[in-house]
């Protein structure tokens, strides 16, 4: 194991520049810290400190995703995590990070830097420059909605889609529904995949025929419903799956503004459960994720992989939860339109001919 006497060797400083570097001194320049941390992880050092449990310290990294508002996504998820450390005595940094930060510093340095154990990532995109330096990095790692193959101190924490979308499904069936459409999020998102994946499972095992322009990806945004939601309704859906709430909104939105009412003509579903879903108009069915839950999951499992205990995934079991939103199908003929660009049959082909026969 690498000790602070080798990085000052390799460096050519002394022990005490390469102590102030590591330890957040602030009298040398950032220059100079940011080498010293770079060479103490490409030398292998690790910091005896960050072992001893009385000091150690879990790192939340966030990226594209609001967790300060009691009403947002991460607000839940943070709070859950800081709860389930506080009980195991550890401490919790919570710090914003952007792709550009992340082209600027290294993951095992930044973590180094801070004197983390471990760490939790939320909001982050499979294309981002830390997730490759994952595949091969010894610090032990959660990533919510992502997943890093092989690599056994990378583990993943999410609910489970496949439960969740068949309970949305077997609802509308029970409703008489048929053409049910789905608009996800962002297309190579893993999320968006896992979700994709677990509508037309579902649609198969019910029996429903798949038509690939009624499955179509979007954004994790409320206005992604007005570039798709027309082309549902002129194909002929009666009811309507979302990837999540802010994409519910932006469907009952646009099907109020097109002259459709919700739940009489289109039934609608979202996934999260957040505070907005039941003040909509009308209040959202939705299928919940427990996002305190989901904190604490990501925790115990970096607990359990500081004790070497090497955690692929933990999947959180969804909640239907049935509002206003969804009514008896109101069948109406399909009319002509092109076909959506967006849809699983162009963006995932291979995805779509598992489920189209």
């Amino acid at each position: 194991m690498a000790t602070i006497r080798d990085i000052a060797e390799k460096l050519g400083i002394s022990i005490g520049t390469v102590s102030k570097g590591l330890n957040g001194g602030m009298d040398i320049s950032e220059t100079l810290r940011h080498r010293i941390l770079e060479t103490a992880v490409e030398l292998g050092y690790e910091n005896g400190r960050t072992k001893k449990a009385e000091h150690r310290t879990l790192a939340v990294f966030i990226e594209n995703m609001d967790y300060e508002a009691e009403d947002s996504f991460g607000y839940g998820i943070v709070l859950g995590f800081r709860k389930a450390a506080r009980r195991q005595g550890w401490g919790v940094t919570v710090i914003p990070v952007t792709p550009q930060f992340q082209q600027e510093h290294r993951y095992e340095s930044v973590m180094l830097q801070n004197q983390c154990t471990g760490a939790f990532l939320i909001g982050f995109s499979l294309s981002d420059p830390w997730i490759e330096q994952l595949r091969s990095s010894p610090v032990p790692t959660v990533l919510l909605d992502n997943s890093v193959p092989i690599n056994p101190m990378i583990g993943y924490v999410g609910t489970d889609s496949d439960e969740g979308f068949d309970m949305a499904v077997s609802h509308l069936a029970a409703l008489r529904h048929e053409k049910i459409a789905f608009l996800d999020g962002s297309a190579g998102s893993m999320i968006s995949d896992r979700r994709m994946a677990a509508y037309l499972h579902s649609m198969a095992g019910h029996g429903l025929r798949i038509d690939p322009q009624l499955a179509v990806y979007g954004y994790f945004v409320a206005d992604a419903a007005r570039h798709h939601v027309p082309g549902f309704l002129s194909r002929g859906a009666t009811a309507i799956l979302c990837g999540n709430d802010l994409i519910a909104k932006g469907v009952i939105d646009c099907c109020h503004a097109l002259g459709y009412s919700v739940p009489e003509d289109v039934s609608v579903i979202g996934f999260d459960d957040l505070p907005i879903a039941e003040k909509l108009d009308p209040p959202l069915t939705t299928i919940r994720q427990n996002r305190v839950e989901l904190g604490k999951s990501a925790c115990y499992t970096l607990q359990a992989m500081t004790d070497h205990v090497p955690v692929s995934m933990s999947l959180l079991r969804p909640v239907f939860i049935e509002r206003a939103s969804c009514a008896i199908a109101k069948p109406r003929l399909a009319e002509p339109c092109e076909n959506d660009p967006d849809s699983v049959l162009y963006r995932n082909p291979d995805l779509y001919q598992r489920y189209s026969h």
